[in-house]
């Protein structure tokens, strides 16, 4: 009850003090968020134009009222006192956003289809099935995505892993929703919780955690809202019927005559799992050591910064570069199993390139529309609030990074904005140790994906499930995971204070 009294108190002194700079990042929030709805959900405007017009509303509103953008902790801040502002910042956003994911969403969709058309992506299918059997299916995808996804990003994972949840439904005929979700449910919680991710790299050199000690903890945390993520996708799944739908990149006929083939026509089991698990060992290879360099520094002896052996392990650990090897292993596999020239297969390649053009371009305006939220100030807005209501820090932590999370869509945004506004008011004895903060951060930060994150529109479009199909269950689950990390940090802050 005490706390209670405070936090109302605490808004009522913010009420008190409010001016129009104050609350109008708030107004352009609701605001953008309802036309994003309406123009998507009920005028049926394609997406990619939907989400420019609403980066372009967002500036010409924050434009108002220059001073609401005005913010102090939150970085990268770009003041909309212009229009010039507006179209500069949309721009920037959007850019930025393609430069950060148009290789790797190109690449993966070349691996991806050729996984398909090689028939390596049944092949994968069927180990899973003979090892794990069928009614484990889901399981096993949750698992291994939890697993491989420590270093790769929730987009770049769901790429590869994609293939092979569409085969599992080829091959058993049922559970699409689930395949897809478990993929999501698995990679999801290491994005925001481990390092080398660039979410908890700039939380953990926020707040001032031991990264060793961090990724221990994310781990652990992580696992009991994973598998809550399972048991929710099974439950939707039950519920829902989600076909696999036509795309550009091959048809639904075609695909079912690949997974047919009896198991002597199709590539070996290594060969098919190369263009997947190789990308990934580079990637992992590269984070892991800038990860043990930081906990061990003796491990810098192995391969110091600026040796030859030290660049080729960080320029094959790139993901883009790792993702252009992992596509070459993927065409020399449909090459040599269809019998193809490499002039084939660059023909056949049109329809998947594509398909990934148009996910880059409504992702990339999903970042510019998130981009220009960000500079609207809300992140600001939600600083100012905060301060002096005498909440739960875990609880305040969460609910800061959820705010921020929903408003821009970015989950490396939301912890780093997040971490910042908690790091003021986690100094003293909090009762238990700090990493819980971060955790809350964490499990904040990737609530409520909806259209202003390109994770959702990766999965939206690669699963093939709508708009409103994508809301009502990948969004769903991933709010309901976030949930239960707050509730097992909550009670793990009690139960091992750590301090």
């Amino acid at each position: 009850m005490r706390g209670w009294h405070l936090a109302v108190c605490g808004m009522q002194m913010y009420l008190a003090a409010v001016s129009v700079n104050d609350f109008w990042p708030f107004v352009v929030l609701a605001v953008s968020v309802g036309f994003i709805m309406l123009a998507i959900g009920k005028l049926k405007l394609h997406p990619f134009i939907a989400l420019i017009l609403a980066a372009l509303f967002v500036g010409i509103l924050a434009r108002f009222f220059p001073g609401s953008t005005d913010v102090k902790g939150v970085p990268d801040i770009t003041s909309v006192a212009t229009l010039g502002n507006v179209l500069t910042l949309t721009l920037k956003g959007f850019g930025d956003t393609a430069g950060g994911i148009a290789i790797s969403i190109g690449l993966a969709s070349v691996i991806g289809f050729c996984l398909m058309e090689s028939g390596g992506a049944d092949r994968v299918v069927r180990w899973f099935l003979g090892i794990f059997g069928e009614k484990r299916a889901g399981l096993a995808l949750v698992v291994s995505s939890y697993i491989l996804s420590i270093p790769i990003f929730f987009d770049t994972m769901f790429l590869l892993m994609a293939p092979l949840a569409q085969a599992l439904y080829l091959r058993t005929g049922k559970n699409y929703l689930l395949y897809i979700l478990c993929v999501c449910a698995g990679a999801v919680v290491t994005h925001s919780l481990t390092v080398p991710h660039p979410g908890p790299i700039a939380a953990v050199g926020t707040l001032g955690i031991d990264t060793g000690f961090s990724i221990i903890a994310g781990i652990i945390c992580g696992i009991i809202p994973a598998a809550v993520g399972y048991l929710i996708a099974k439950v939707m799944d039950g519920r829902m019927t989600i076909p696999l739908r036509e795309t550009p990149a091959g048809n639904i006929e075609h695909l079912q005559a690949i997974i047919g083939k009896p198991v002597s026509e199709l590539p070996s089991l290594g060969f098919s799992l190369v263009p997947v698990l190789l990308p990934i060992a580079l990637i992992m290879v590269a984070s892991f050591l800038k990860v043990a360099e930081t906990a061990f520094p003796a491990v810098a002896s192995i391969a110091p910064v600026g040796s030859v052996f030290r660049e080729i392990i960080d320029f094959t650990g790139d993901k883009n570069i790792a993702l252009l090897i992992g596509a070459f292993c993927a065409i020399q596999l449909v090459a040599q199993q269809k019998k193809w020239k490499l002039s084939t297969v660059g023909q056949t390649l049109s329809g998947p390139l594509e398909t990934a053009g148009i996910i880059i371009l409504i992702t990339s305006a999903g970042g510019a529309f998130g981009y220009m939220i960000r500079n609207a100030g809300v992140g600001g807005a939600v600083s100012k609030m905060s301060e002096g209501m005498g909440l739960n820090l875990i609880l305040l932590a969460y609910l800061m990074t959820f705010i921020v999370r929903v408003a821009q869509g970015s989950a490396t945004v939301a912890m780093i904005t997040g971490s910042a506004i908690m790091l003021p008011l986690i100094g003293g004895d909090l009762g238990y140790n700090s990493i819980y903060i971060y955790l809350a951060i964490g499990f904040g930060s990737f609530a409520c994906s909806w259209m202003n994150d390109s994770g959702f529109w990766v999965v939206s479009r690669l699963s093939g499930m709508t708009e409103q199909e994508t809301l009502k269950t990948f969004t769903v689950m991933l709010t309901l995971i976030s949930l239960s990390g707050l509730v097992v940090t909550l009670i793990a802050s009690k139960i091992l204070p750590l301090i």
